[in-house]
């Protein structure tokens, strides 16, 4: 089966920095991923590339075997890709069922607003709602988006995600700023939906949670891949421990 996204030798340099360099890695359908690395890794860096906000100096990514290297973010997510932002940004003044109607009529218009003018939209309002159960929303497609609370607006960025009906959702820290308990129940709406067969990556800092949901681990490290495999076995490694800790020192007593 074709996988859901590869990414082929992607290399791109800001200046004198290295910031990804030579990045390759696979995603098969219906995996759940967790990529990690410390701060300055690349990972945002590999995410706008695979976004389609940034051009890689060298290197493809292709989305369900289609080359998507030169197209800008919204073919790519007619290919299939969906993305979700550390910083949420839904359209505050809409209600909360409206964001999710609004994505999920993405295809019935160039212009995004068509999504809610159209005189018929009750099969993608019918979608929102069942989205927004999925995620734990039921209750809440009537509140202003104002009105929620950060637990619920990151529940609502995958909502989104989820709209556009993707093969494949790179979630880019959904458990930033929240409590144990809030990551925790983020994390189990994250499985829940991957367990539909929509692969998954995790971009995400909480290693705890990473380490729970997640079938394998890639680590970058200063723009390059450094670990790929089981999450256990990933985290052992002694490249990924120095990677976040630094080189252990042994010193022999005199």
């Amino acid at each position: 089966m074709t996988a859901a996204l590869e990414v082929r030798a992607v290399a791109i340099r800001f200046g004198g920095v290295q910031a990804v360099a030579g990045v390759s890695c696979s995603i098969a359908r219906g995996d759940l991923v967790g990529l990690i690395g410390p701060n300055g890794a690349g990972k945002t860096t590999l995410l706008k590339i695979i976004a389609g906000v940034l051009a890689p100096d060298v290197g493809r990514v292709m989305i369900a075997g289609a080359d998507v290297t030169d197209l800008p973010t919204e073919l790519r997510v007619r290919k299939g890709l969906a993305i979700t932002n550390q910083i949420v940004r839904p359209f505050r003044s809409m209600t909360v069922l409206d964001n999710v109607t609004l994505a999920a009529g993405h295809r019935l218009t160039g212009n995004p607003f068509g999504a809610l003018t159209r005189y018929r939209r009750d099969a993608q309002e019918v979608r929102a709602r069942e989205i927004l159960e999925e995620v734990g929303l039921a209750g809440e497609g009537r509140k202003r988006v104002s009105e929620l609370p950060l637990g619920h607006l990151k529940r609502l960025e995958v909502a989104r995600a989820l709209a556009v009906d993707p093969i494949l959702v790179v979630l880019d820290e959904p458990l930033a700023g929240l409590n144990q308990r809030e990551a925790a129940q983020q994390a189990d709406v994250i499985v829940a939906i991957n367990a539909k067969g929509i692969t998954t990556v995790l971009i995400e800092h909480n290693l705890g949670e990473v380490m729970r949901v997640s079938r394998r681990l890639l680590v970058l490290d200063q723009g390059r891949l450094i670990a790929d495999g089981a999450p256990d076995a990933v985290i052992a490694d002694t490249r990924v421990r120095e990677a976040y800790l630094g080189k252990v020192q042994n010193h022999v007593a005199a």
